[in-house]
């Protein structure tokens, strides 16, 4: 995490998870100072009301910018909205071009749309759901497949899936190093497994994905935070 000497550093609500990994590489790859605060989601902070007036959805991540637009402060919710926030805010990552910005646009919200929420529907029903339904697991472990296809196929003539490395990539990436968990085998999808490669080589992604991994737990066997997780409420 880079020192904190900008006496407005931005504000990030996280918790170490795919979603909050992507704003934390950002910020890394950035350069510039921002403050973790920690939203324990296994324990119910996402229904604080204080953060939910930032964040009205109950999730994290969460960006507050004391120095927004006009020099005033801005809080920003949905982890794809704060890369585009940061990426115009710094001028880094994302193209001012419309052609190139379409390009990571597409992908942006691909992960957003598909490879997160799929990925995640497999995570529940093949590790944290009570009950094994095999439709569900199979369900979503093709799909996983599916997306993994499709990302493979991307990645065969570029080095990054939108043409220069940029936010899409940082979106997916987080997702993408679980591969393992999600029943994936990498031997199929080279072109994935270079550019996982590539991605985890980066020091920035590297710090990024550490951040506040002390925090990081494993739901499959804390009842009470699958709970507070699934059930939608506080404990």
């Amino acid at each position: 995490m880079i020192p904190m000497t900008d006496p407005a550093p931005l504000r990030l609500y996280y918790w170490p998870t795919p979603n909050g990994w992507k704003i934390t590489i950002m910020l890394e790859e950035l350069g510039v100072p921002y403050e973790v605060i920690p939203v324990d989601i296994g324990k119910g902070a996402q229904f604080d009301p204080a953060f939910l007036e930032i964040s009205p959805n109950n999730k994290m991540p969460a960006l507050v910018d004391p120095n927004g637009p006009d020099g005033a402060p801005i809080s920003v919710f949905e982890s794809g909205a704060i890369l585009m926030y940061l990426g115009r805010k710094f001028g880094k990552f994302y193209p001012r071009s419309e052609r190139a910005r379409v390009e990571v646009e597409q992908w942006l919200m691909w992960q957003m749309g598909g490879f997160g929420p799929m990925l995640g529907q497999n995570h529940h029903f093949s590790k944290y759901a009570p009950e094994k339904i095999p439709y569900a697991i199979d369900r979503y472990r093709n799909e996983t497949h599916r997306l993994y296809g499709v990302l493979d196929k991307r990645l065969k003539d570029r080095d990054f899936v939108a043409g220069d490395y940029s936010i899409a990539d940082m979106a997916i990436v987080g997702w993408a190093k679980l591969w393992e968990g999600q029943g994936m085998d990498i031997a199929e999808f080279p072109a994935f497994a270079a550019w996982l490669d590539r991605m985890l080589a980066r020091p920035a992604v590297a710090r990024g994905l550490a951040v506040a991994g002390e925090l990081r737990r494993d739901v499959a066997t804390d009842d009470a935070a699958k709970k507070v997780l699934f059930g939608q409420r506080a404990r």
